[in-house]
């Protein structure tokens, strides 16, 4: 083969690879997105099986990615927990909440039956009772008076004691109120994956109006809002997390918190993948219109090389780890029993090892 001919080979081979290179890196894969049956269907699914909203009325509909509830719930967070559990399912757009917020009708006061009336007795003839003459004995002799004792002194009884007090009060932890809460759970933003749960502890006694509504020790539970993985290219990671529900007595009460989030450093704006696909492709060129199969082979190994060496480079992973202390914020109100501040507590709370 002459050297012309050779010339040509590598232009149509160079052009090919170019064009290889830009299609690989501007390419991505198309998901279907999931139709409105399937979004319904799922979240449908995910609110039955919160067992804090199994016992509400929530009926779901989808139409173009957009999720519409509607129903009656009991309190205002069952409500924005419905919507949470809506919004974690992937493919919805947008949740409209229509639910209405209806507190259960109090049981009727049971009516006493009258006393049936009682059948009047009839009065017997009364018969005159006949008459007895008794004969009156002789008058015995005049007794000798008995001495004279002196009265004891009245005995003074103690007044009966005041009735105890009272050692239970109903009372509402309002929104606003920080619940310090000790993390029992673990989370990495390499591993954690947005919608799931985690567990804690109220590592503090509540105190509201001098009664303790909520006792160190308390099991509370929460969901992850968001997770980032600080991947190869993708910038800095995150962790974002709320808490539902708290574990008192063997009843689940639903709440909503403000979300803590910690977020990682990333790696800056431009990333491995633009510089690598652009410096190999510019090498390439420059090499076959320069006319030198050297300078066309050493562009592309260094080009190559370039992205390889940014895409060892990562961002940093957060976590937030066991015993991490976090200070939730309460955004709904709740009513609950509490105990006098000196009392025994009889809460079904599992009190930590580190506490």
């Amino acid at each position: 083969m002459n050297l012309e001919g050779m010339h040509n080979t590598l232009r149509t081979t160079g052009l090919a690879l170019v064009l290889t290179l830009a299609v690989t890196g501007c390419k991505k894969a198309d998901t279907p997105a999931p139709d409105d049956n399937s979004l319904a269907s799922s979240i449908q699914s995910r609110i039955t099986s919160d067992s804090a909203l199994s016992a509400e009325q929530i009926q779901v509909g989808v139409s173009g990615g957009v999720a519409t509830l509607s129903g009656n719930v009991s309190n205002a967070a069952a409500k924005t927990l419905a919507s949470n559990d809506a919004a974690a399912i992937p493919g919805v757009k947008t949740v409209i909440n229509n639910l209405n917020v209806q507190a259960p009708a109090a049981a009727p006061a049971p009516v006493a039956a009258a006393p049936e009336p009682v059948p009047a007795r009839p009065e017997r003839e009364k018969k005159p009772k006949p008459v007895v003459v008794e004969r009156q004995p002789a008058p015995a002799p005049a007794p000798a008076p008995a001495p004279v004792k002196q009265a004891a002194a009245p005995v003074v009884q103690a007044p009966p004691p005041p009735p105890p007090a009272p050692t239970t009060k109903t009372v509402t932890v309002a929104a606003g109120t920080f619940l310090p809460v000790r993390i029992t759970q673990g989370l990495d933003s390499a591993t954690t994956q947005t919608g799931d749960s985690f567990t804690g502890v109220i590592s503090n006694d509540i105190i509201v109006d001098g009664w303790v509504a909520l006792r160190q020790g308390t099991p509370v539970s929460g969901r992850v809002v968001e997770a980032k993985d600080a991947a190869h290219f993708k910038g800095s990671s995150l962790l974002s997390i709320e808490l539902t529900s708290i574990s008192r007595r063997g009843e689940r009460i639903a709440v909503s918190t403000e979300p803590f989030s910690k977020e990682g450093a990333g790696r800056g704006k431009n990333t491995a993948t633009k510089a690598g696909v652009g410096a190999a492709a510019g090498a390439i060129l420059g090499g076959i219109f320069g006319g030198g199969k050297g300078a066309a082979i050493g562009a592309a190994a260094g080009g190559a090389s370039g992205a390889g060496i940014n895409a060892v480079t990562r961002g940093e992973q957060v976590q937030i780890p066991t015993e991490s202390l976090i200070r939730f914020r309460l955004t709904n109100a709740f009513t609950i029993q509490a105990t006098q501040a000196g009392a025994s507590s009889n809460d079904d709370s599992t009190r930590h090892p580190m506490q």
